[in-house]
């Protein structure tokens, strides 16, 4: 057993090293209402923001109502609609976001 404990130890070592570059971040939204308007703030679970992605606005029927890119400070600024509306962000990996409009307040 003395034999295999260095083999062992730089395992160990090894998996120690690599383990903090495969974490997963997660996209993240949040939204508010600013009069005539929905803001949304996207970004990542690390930090990160997500800028020039699409969010987009749909009915309680699944119709879209609205596309927008956020911008360089990761913002998404849609009208706000009569209608009853879900927003969703999604980064292309892990889950989209969505953010429904009974979840929205005022900033």
């Amino acid at each position: 057993m003395k034999k295999h404990l260095p083999i062992i130890k730089l395992s160990l070592l090894t998996l120690g090293l690599f383990s903090g570059t495969a974490q997963a971040h997660f996209p993240l939204m949040s939204c508010w209402f600013e009069s005539d308007k929905v803001a949304c703030k996207t970004g990542y679970s690390d930090g990160s923001t997500a800028v020039d992605y699409n969010v987009n606005m749909y009915d309680y029927d699944d119709n879209l109502i609205a596309k927008v890119n956020t911008d360089k400070r990761s913002i998404a600024e849609f009208s706000k609609p009569e209608a009853d509306f879900y927003l969703v962000f999604d980064s292309g990996h892990e889950s989209p976001v969505e953010v429904d409009v009974v979840e929205i307040k005022d900033k």
